[in-house]
């Protein structure tokens, strides 16, 4: 397959980075509310027809260069036997792992409840338009660790998970032991079924002290992200908030690593392995801004980083916003893709 997107993530040197956005999938497009007019999220995500047109919505409705699979994060813990429900508020499980006395012995592995994301990949593949790559992905371990702990959807301190993560860290080590195992055979069935990259996506990276998520969590992402990489599909590894803790991330945990806002994309280039690209980092609130303001920023802040480093994917530093005006995101998109990056 020839894309913009692959290319540059298999090294290749391009004339302007691609660009895709995290939870491009949804949200911000016209079409995607009309169909949540008549569909729940998890009627959307578990019908693979519905599926594969939502995933694909951002290609033809904003022209970006990848598809990333429509999903979500928590199926994981799901498989491994919590009954998850989606509410107007959020996500939430019935009965959280702080609840019982012996939380491991409730995590009982049933893969086939992950079979309507296979049955939504070949339905991607299969009616995609041509060239355009479709990323898979799963939750970063810490991240579905603290929703398993959830008894409040409103709750983002997570204070059950980390309280318990303290108190008892050889139930929790085997708690991420079993959510590493269940992702692994995840991440490696949806490369079975083609997705050309993959991004492990933990968006509580930060909430832990840096050392302690790298001696935790790092070692396992590095098992699912080189278990994808054996199969021979790219990695993304997008630990937001870990701040410089990023610089642990080298060529041997995974292709290309995530920024945040937080961080501008030069710091993370000069501490980041250079063999590791990078993806990101524009801030989404960015895009409230007026037009002109938002241009300033992109030619005044990633033009330059981009004329000069062709290991680099166009992104947020987090996921699109649900009430962003879709026209300020197309306009981001649109810039992408016109302007002339100056690369040689």
């Amino acid at each position: 397959m020839n894309n913009i997107f692959l290319d540059t993530i298999h090294g290749k040197n391009t004339e302007r980075p691609p660009v895709w956005f995290m939870r491009q999938a949804g949200r911000v497009l016209p079409n995607y509310r009309a169909l949540k007019e008549n569909y729940t999220f998890s009627e959307l995500m578990e019908d693979p027809k519905l599926a594969a047109e939502v995933t694909l919505m951002p290609i033809y409705d904003l022209g970006v260069d990848a598809a990333i699979l429509f999903s979500d994060i928590l199926v994981v813990p799901e498989a491994l036997g919590m009954a998850l429900k989606f509410t107007e508020a959020g996500p939430e499980f019935g009965a959280p792992l702080h609840t019982f006395a012996d939380p491991v012995s409730q995590l009982k592995k049933d893969m086939s409840k992950l079979d309507h994301v296979y049955a939504a990949i070949d339905k991607i593949i299969e009616t995609r338009p041509d060239g355009k790559p479709l990323i898979g992905f799963c939750g970063g371990l810490l991240t579905t660790f603290c929703f398993m702990f959830r008894d409040n959807v409103r709750d983002i301190t997570f204070k059950n998970a980390t309280e318990f993560l303290y108190k008892d860290r050889k139930t929790s080590e085997k708690i991420i032991d079993a959510l590493a195992e269940v992702s692994i055979e995840y991440a490696l069935t949806q490369a079975d079924h083609g997705v050309e990259a993959f991004q492990l996506f933990e968006t509580y990276g930060g909430l832990l002290p840096e050392d302690l998520y790298l001696e935790l969590f790092l070692p396992a992402s590095k098992k699912i992200l080189n278990a994808v990489r054996d199969k021979g599909v790219p990695t993304i590894y997008f630990p937001k908030d870990l701040g410089n803790g990023i610089r642990a991330i080298d060529k041997d945990v995974a292709d290309f690593v995530g920024i945040d806002w937080r961080m501008s994309l030069q710091h993370a280039r000069d501490i980041v392995d250079p063999e590791v690209g990078l993806q990101g980092n524009l801030d989404p609130r960015l895009l409230y801004a007026p037009q002109p303001e938002i241009e300033k920023v992109l030619n005044e802040t990633y033009l330059p980083f981009g004329r000069d480093n062709q290991k680099w994917i166009f992104n947020l530093g987090h996921g699109i916003l649900p009430d962003l005006p879709v026209e300020n995101v197309q306009f981001v998109i649109d810039w992408v893709k016109s302007v002339d990056w100056g690369r040689k």
